[in-house]
């Protein structure tokens, strides 16, 4: 029994189904949910030790370094089925749609802080922490989420069954 068949058992039904049948968006939030341990996990030990005095630098590191192995396993596992473009060509647009992501993710608490005021002195510090926290940690990271979902789909990987498979040995094919 495979890895994957191992957690799909898991799973009660009908949500195993839901699971197999959306199986590229389960992925797709099992890469997000890693790559945020990664980026969480780097920025605090580097704010925390060598960078302590720069934390801007800190989270620059750790982002790119996130958005790297975001990109390496959604291409390798959550889209790995998808393809239609050089791989260059690929990457780049893939970085562009994360840096656009990054702004998009940002404007709920964007609006939270300067269009509803939900800041100190307005609030108080428990009520700006705690508007920060679900504009930017919830809801900034689901809307983040569903424009990169669209946009990777729609431009970086557009084309189901886009990778050429490989032929098995012995076929007889070129």
């Amino acid at each position: 029994m495979t890895v994957v068949e191992t957690v799909l058992s898991w799973i009660p039904q009908p949500y195993r189904d839901v699971a197999i049948r959306h199986r590229e968006m389960v992925k797709f939030g099992l890469v997000g949910g890693t790559t945020w341990v990664i980026d969480t996990a780097i920025f605090l030990l580097l704010k925390s030790t060598i960078l302590e005095p720069k934390p801007v630098t800190a989270k620059v590191i750790s982002v790119v370094v996130a958005t790297i192995a975001s990109y390496m396993l959604n291409r390798e596992w959550s889209f790995r089925t998808r393809g239609g473009r050089e791989r260059h060509h690929e990457a780049v647009l893939y970085l562009l749609i994360s840096g656009i992501g990054v702004a998009v993710y940002s404007a709920p608490l964007f609006i939270s802080r300067y269009v509803l005021d939900l800041r100190v002195p307005a609030v108080t510090l428990f009520t700006e922490h705690l508007a920060d926290f679900v504009s930017g940690q919830i809801i900034g990271v689901l809307v983040g989420m569903v424009f990169r979902w669209w946009a990777f789909r729609r431009f970086v990987f557009p084309h189901e069954d886009g990778r050429q498979k490989p032929v098995p040995a012995g076929t007889g094919a070129p």
